[in-house]
């Protein structure tokens, strides 16, 4: 079977894929590109085929099959996270700017700088809530948010090469709702570091702020009814 080149507005949509993608799962990107493109379900660009090269292909699947299940034991998925900081955005990058050849110097650097960004927002968010979901003892939640992130990583580069447009207003919408959880997560977890913080120090909670005493309700002086009909002293009395 042939399958067709992929269009400007396919490459485009592939490399903001990639990117994005990427700052979830580094391996597993690598690893379904490979085999979309060793299986021929794709036409690969030509930056991007060495990735379906079969040694490639087996190296990557290890790899994301290691980050797959790491990904899931609470305390282990932040940790890979931390550690996968030096990787997801430059491979982001990478990716991007693969997508139109490395050659093409502009184009190559724009499409980098773009997949990098991407991948630094959902990298960030990826980090952000795990840390907020790690200060619960259950593993039910981390393990949905694991399979939560599986599912937007392949159902993000199928629909940047099916449905590009469509996949394009999913993205704005994604990134939207991303910032938005980031920054309740991290809310969330400098207070419980401030908690913490408190906690081994010694400090006392802080309390509500204190009410300001109330002004006495009874009459100090009289009114200026009294004040007027006191007669003056006589003083020859």
């Amino acid at each position: 079977m042939t399958v067709a080149s992929p269009d400007t507005l396919q490459l485009l949509a592939l490399a903001a894929a990639l990117g994005w993608a990427s700052g979830f799962r580094a391996f597993l990107v690598l690893f379904v590109v490979g085999m979309a493109g060793l299986a021929g379900w794709v036409h690969l660009p030509a930056g991007l085929q060495v990735l379906a090269n079969p040694v490639a292909v087996g190296i990557t699947g290890v790899l994301a099959f290691a980050e797959f299940v790491g990904d899931k034991i609470p305390g282990v998925d932040s940790l890979l996270d931390f550690i996968s900081t030096l990787l997801r955005i430059p491979l982001g990058a990478l990716l991007a700017a693969s997508v139109f050849g490395l050659d093409h110097g502009l184009v190559a650097a724009l499409a980098a700088a773009a997949g990098g960004s991407l991948a630094a927002v959902s990298h960030g968010t990826k980090l952000a809530t795990r840390a907020a979901i790690n200060t619960s003892p259950e593993p039910f939640s981390n393990i949905g948010a694991s399979f939560g992130e599986d599912t937007l990583v392949l159902g993000g580069l199928w629909l940047s090469w099916s449905h590009p447009l469509l996949f394009f207003v999913a993205l704005v919408l994604a990134l939207i709702a991303m910032v938005w959880l980031a920054r309740r997560s991290l809310r969330f977890v400098r207070g419980l570091l401030a908690r913490l913080v408190r906690l081994f120090s010694g400090r006392p909670e802080p309390g509500p702020p204190a009410t300001p005493p109330a002004v006495p309700t009874s009459r100090a002086l009289p009114d200026r009814h009294d004040v007027t009909d006191v007669q003056p002293l006589d003083p020859k009395a």
